[in-house]
């Protein structure tokens, strides 16, 4: 009976992990990802799925509101100092592989600036908790294996939203197993499923903690919410790209 309950205990760790996997996902890509100019932008995504997303769209909302964004809150009574530390060191994990995915776009000048901000803040700024190599203009310009792919003229394919986690389209999907493959921290830490949901799901509740209601806000204020996070995705991806 107790080995059925910490299974089931795991079991609901590791899904609302994943539920909340790409938004953390894209809102670390781009600090703006749930603001954009809506009047001014021409979205430009084939939906060939859109009755199948909608239904699934909404079931992760649920699942975001009932289990996620409670947690999130409870989490939040940790001072923002603290939590901005952690955020910092996990964003110094991610440096590497952005590193990687700038060289392979030819961009040497983003592959120098990564590369250096790696080794500063892992150094000066002791593993990644502060971040001197930005006060030292090494500016953070995060890349990843799906931009990597719309440099390269691999345009979007189709809209999908994921069970558990969401906003996709079928050349970021791609992207994402890049992304895995591309991350040395895979290579070098091959962790249990305990610790692996432990690690991954402090980054997730970490980030959320800084605007849990943002996401919730929108939604609610939305004419159609399917459409409006739908456009602020798209957005988002193209302004990664071309930044």
């Amino acid at each position: 009976m107790d080995f059925s309950i910490n299974k089931h205990s795991k079991l609901i760790a590791f899904i609302s992990l994943l539920l909340a996997s790409s938004l953390v996902y894209s809102q670390e890509e781009e600090d703006d990802f749930f603001f954009f100019e809506e009047e001014t932008f021409e979205e430009d995504i084939a939906d060939p799925l859109e009755p199948i997303n909608r239904v699934i769209f909404n079931i992760n909302d649920k699942l975001y509101r009932a289990i996620l964004s409670p947690a999130v809150k409870t989490y939040r009574i940790i001072p923002e100092g603290v939590r901005v530390l952690i955020s910092n060191f996990y964003t110094n994990l991610t440096t590497p592989f952005s590193a990687i995915n700038a060289l392979l776009q030819l961009d040497i000048p983003n592959t120098d600036s990564e590369i250096s901000r790696f080794v500063i803040n892992s150094t000066v700024g002791i593993f990644g908790l502060f971040d001197p190599a930005t006060r030292w203009g090494f500016e953070e310009d995060r890349e990843d294996f799906g931009q990597t792919l719309a440099r390269y003229d691999v345009g979007h394919g189709f809209y999908l939203v994921l069970p558990l986690i969401s906003f996709s389209s079928l050349r970021d999907v791609t992207g994402r197993l890049g992304n895995s493959a591309l991350n040395p921290t895979n290579y070098v830490w091959d962790p249990e499923l305990d610790d692996w949901i432990a690690f991954q799901g402090l980054d997730t509740v970490n980030d959320f903690s800084f605007d849990v209601d943002i996401y919730t806000s929108l939604y609610d204020s939305a004419l159609d919410p399917y459409v409006f996070f739908r456009s602020a995705y798209v957005q988002n991806r193209e302004g990664a790209v071309n930044q």
